[in-house]
């Protein structure tokens, strides 16, 4: 015969006291105690969403220039972005 799974209602927690009447009367509405965590609530989980977030690209690079990146450590593809901006406003400039 299967043992009889007992429910949380069933179990006992001794750090966690039942709640009175009176625990009851001395309630404060969340809101009133702690605005900040409904205001987070509100926004949800994550970053803000991005004006103009980057465009997933594939990009086939030379792989010197790929290590050459890589090898001042992480944020490598942000560097390759940089250069890329500044060299298109280069361009833009001449032309």
């Amino acid at each position: 015969m299967p043992k009889k799974i007992k429910g949380p209602s069933s179990i006992a927690d001794p750090d966690n006291a039942e709640l009175t009447l009176e625990d009851f009367r001395r309630a404060r509405p969340v809101a009133e105690m702690m605005p900040g965590l409904i205001e987070a609530a509100k926004r949800g989980r994550g970053r803000p969403k991005l004006e103009r977030p980057k465009e997933h690209i594939t990009l086939r690079l030379d792989a010197d220039m790929v290590e050459i990146f890589k090898a001042e450590g992480p944020g490598w593809q942000t560097r390759i972005n940089d250069v890329l901006v500044r060299a298109a406003k280069r361009r833009s400039r001449v032309a």
